[in-house]
């Protein structure tokens, strides 16, 4: 089983990276393979409809996406929606996320903005068939300390979204254990 983890944000001290380095070491520990995007150290184009697709890292990113059975996209909240590097990424690598298993890990500055991945999961819902993990994290910058996770229910929200999504995955991507 294919599992993806991908970083949405450009800042440097983003919240959001933290959330996907957490998600990232409680998938390995759930076992199965686990890869990493960072669009903060992945040259993106922005989506023209036209030229942009044929940029050189648009087709290993589509292609991990491709190749994932579940993806956990952490991203920060801005202007209650989630940040354009993740609505880009959705734009330049398009059907690749055709049935996937989608888990959302959300930093944001404030409490107001809970609902805002709704607009971005409906897309992937209904664009391509997505099977969007229903729970997700969601943190504002209370839950932080020194460049990590401090708060204790948010970081068992991370676990839980991580082992969420590796059941989701196995169930419907019809993973049954090996026998000893």
């Amino acid at each position: 089983m294919k599992i993806l983890v991908i970083s949405c944000s450009h800042n440097p001290k983003s919240r959001s990276n933290i959330l996907a380095q957490e998600a990232l070491n409680d998938l390995k520990a759930e076992g199965g393979e686990v890869e990493w995007i960072d669009l903060a150290k992945t040259e993106l184009p922005f989506c023209d409809g036209a030229h942009s697709y044929g940029h050189e890292n648009v087709g290993p990113v589509s292609e991990k996406i491709s190749q994932a059975d579940g993806i956990i996209l952490a991203a920060p909240v801005y202007n209650y929606d989630l940040n354009a590097a993740a609505k880009n990424l959705l734009e330049l690598t398009g059907r690749n996320w055709t049935g996937k298993i989608v888990g959302f890990a959300c930093a944001a500055g404030g409490h107001g903005s809970f609902m805002s991945i709704m607009p971005f999961a409906n897309s992937l819902m209904l664009d391509f068939r997505c099977v969007i993990v229903p729970r997700f994290v969601y943190a504002t910058g209370a839950a932080f300390a020194d460049g990590k996770v401090s708060d204790p229910e948010i970081r068992e929200r991370v676990r839980g979204l991580a082992k969420d999504l590796v059941n989701f995955s196995k169930g419907l991507n019809g993973y049954t254990e090996k026998a000893d």
